[in-house]
């Protein structure tokens, strides 16, 4: 007889039979019943003997050297480097066993040979913060937490990359020198270190100079970026940035003017991605921040130029050993048939370069540090006057005359809403050859009293545009002209307009000046045969010289600007108003 305490368990409890089987709830595989099981806390990583980590990267880095020249690829660099890792940290586990030592595990080796990998080709413990994609700023004070800074402007604070100010110079001097043909020198003769970084983000630090190393590394978010896409970012209106294609495809050469971290570089890369992808493009840069060559489909025919600072030592004309400077890169890049020539940044002596791109062809785009689209003029004569004695601040107004032709303002601003920073393009200014090779000025776009960038005047070039080349106007017809936008509450001026003739000498290509004022067409209704502004009677005076200390005085009777708009040394032109 059976025990019923014994055959009341599930083992002996009969199968389903075939009616109800159907109705009974199907069984789980194996596969499903683990993927129902809570999820465990995730395990942290195994912590990384950094000393290792040193130790394994210069031995990488001995053998790497050994194995690959200049000539070998990117690419090719990393696949010997994974190789080389590896057997490094064979030999390790192997002598590890054999000493009797502890053994890494599986996973200790993988964050062990990552960690490595980033010290040869990356930046140590600061590629992590490097591939964030929402990272924009990394600064690095010796031994102290790294500050963050994403792209909106809030400011974060992580662990220590290095555990002594020591180690973080040995880290940049290690960076320094695997440029290849690029490579820097990071010591107490060159005390400060800029690099172009895998991933096209910039690397800047000094020592020795400062009271502990320093390091900021910029992340350059957008890249393959244009007009179109900063207008649905907020940083363009739609028509400013139609103006501003129009422009571009007109070969007008730009200046992009603003602070440290404003945007600069990427407005002047969605600037550059509006030209044609067949045009023969040149960029010359101390150090490759636009990263143009890299977006092949936007731009098929390009050369991208580097300088190079040298080493320490100076040869018999004074220049720095191996030295290859901006002027150097420009002059080569005559000989490439080149359609637009673009020089990058300007902080100091590249300003004369920069003329010299804009000299030889037009089109050409640079940036430049300054806290306002007039001031980038006084900043650009100021780079031109440090060139040496030869340059003169008049043969430095005269170039910005003559070839500069657009100035475009970007800034920063906090949301109060949300205290999110935005950039925002806040002016947008014409330069024309004025009286005593002076800049004229004239305001194309302007910030109205809420805040938002409107049109305000009409550079005269603008007329000499093909209707193709003139359609971004059409908008402006509507809200400048025609009453219905945000310049329609404002009355047409009580005098008549006052124009400051052209010299003759001029540019060339440009078409004569067209007043703008509100009871005139919009100017791609004029024809192109317009005639030009009435000259000065013949019995007009000539104008007077420029006094000595170079600041122009207005006689009793002439108008005077307005306080906003009042600029010392530069003739003010409003599309014919004054």
């Amino acid at each position: 007889m059976s025990d019923p305490q014994i055959t009341g368990l599930p083992i002996f409890t009969p199968p389903p039979d075939a009616t109800t089987a159907g109705t009974a709830p199907p069984r789980r595989s194996i596969r499903e019943a683990l993927a129902a099981l809570p999820l465990a806390t995730p395990r942290s990583e195994p912590d990384v003997d950094w000393a290792l980590v040193r130790a394994f990267r210069q031995q990488a880095a001995t053998r790497l050297s050994d194995q690959v020249d200049d000539t070998t690829t990117e690419a090719g660099r990393r696949a010997a480097g994974r190789e080389i890792i590896a057997q490094l940290l064979d030999d390790h586990i192997r002598q590890t066993v054999t000493t009797g030592g502890v053994t890494l595990g599986v996973d200790h080796q993988a964050v062990l040979a990552q960690a490595v990998f980033d010290a040869l080709f990356g930046l140590g413990r600061l590629q992590p913060l490097v591939d964030d994609p929402a990272v924009e700023n990394i600064e690095v004070y010796g031994a102290e937490p790294v500050v963050v800074i994403d792209g909106d402007g809030r400011i974060t604070r992580r662990p220590p990359v290095v555990e002594s100010a020591d180690e973080l110079v040995d880290l940049l001097t290690f960076l320094a020198s695997r440029g290849g043909s690029s490579e820097r020198t990071f010591s107490t003769a060159s005390p400060s270190l800029h690099l172009h970084l895998h991933g096209g983000h910039r690397l800047a630090a000094s020592g020795w100079t400062t009271h502990q190393p320093v390091v900021v590394i910029r992340r350059h978010r957008l890249v393959d970026i244009d007009l179109h896409d900063l207008v649905e970012r907020g940083t363009l209106t739609p028509q400013a940035a139609a103006f501003l294609r129009a422009a571009v495809r007109s070969r007008r050469s730009i200046v992009v003017s603003g602070s440290m971290g404003a945007g600069k570089t990427t407005l002047t890369r969605a600037l550059a991605n509006e030209i044609d992808p067949e045009e023969k493009l040149g960029t010359i840069e101390t150090e490759y921040e636009l990263g143009l060559h890299h977006l092949r489909e936007r731009h098929r025919r390009i050369i991208a130029w580097e300088a190079r600072p040298g080493s320490g030592e100076r040869g018999p004309d004074g220049r720095a050993v191996g030295e290859i400077t901006l002027d150097d890169l420009v002059y080569d890049a005559l000989r490439m048939n080149l359609d637009r020539l673009i020089v990058g940044e300007v902080r100091g002596r590249e300003v004369l370069p920069m003329f010299k791109a804009m000299q030889s062809g037009a089109g050409s785009l640079s940036t430049i540090h300054a806290h306002s689209a007039r001031a980038s003029i006084e900043r650009l004569v100021t780079c031109a006057m440090e060139a040496g004695h030869r340059v003169s601040a008049e043969f430095a107004y005269r170039q910005i005359a003559q070839h500069v032709d657009l100035v475009v303002h970007v800034e920063t601003r906090t949301t109060p809403s949300d205290a999110r920073r935005r950039r925002v393009v806040t002016e947008i200014i014409a330069l024309e050859p004025g009286e005593h090779g002076l800049p004229a000025i004239t305001d194309v776009f302007r910030l109205g009293p809420g805040g938002e960038l409107r049109p305000d005047s009409t550079p005269s070039w603008l007329a000499g545009l093909p209707p193709t080349g003139s359609e971004w106007a059409a908008g402006l017809s509507e809200s400048r002209w025609s009453g219905t936008g945000p310049l329609a509450a404002t009355p047409p001026p009580e005098s008549p307009p006052h124009h400051t003739p052209l010299p003759a000498s001029g540019r060339g290509a440009h078409p004569p000046a067209v007043a703008a004022s509100h009871d005139i067409p919009p100017p791609q209704a004029l024809p192109h045969d317009a005639p030009p502004a009435a000259a000065s009677p013949p019995d007009t005076p000539p104008a007077a010289a420029p006094p000595p200390d170079g600041k122009a005085r207005l006689d009793a009777g002439a108008p005077r600007p307005q306080p906003r708009m009042a600029l010392p040394r530069l003739t003010r032109r409003t599309g014919g108003r004054s």
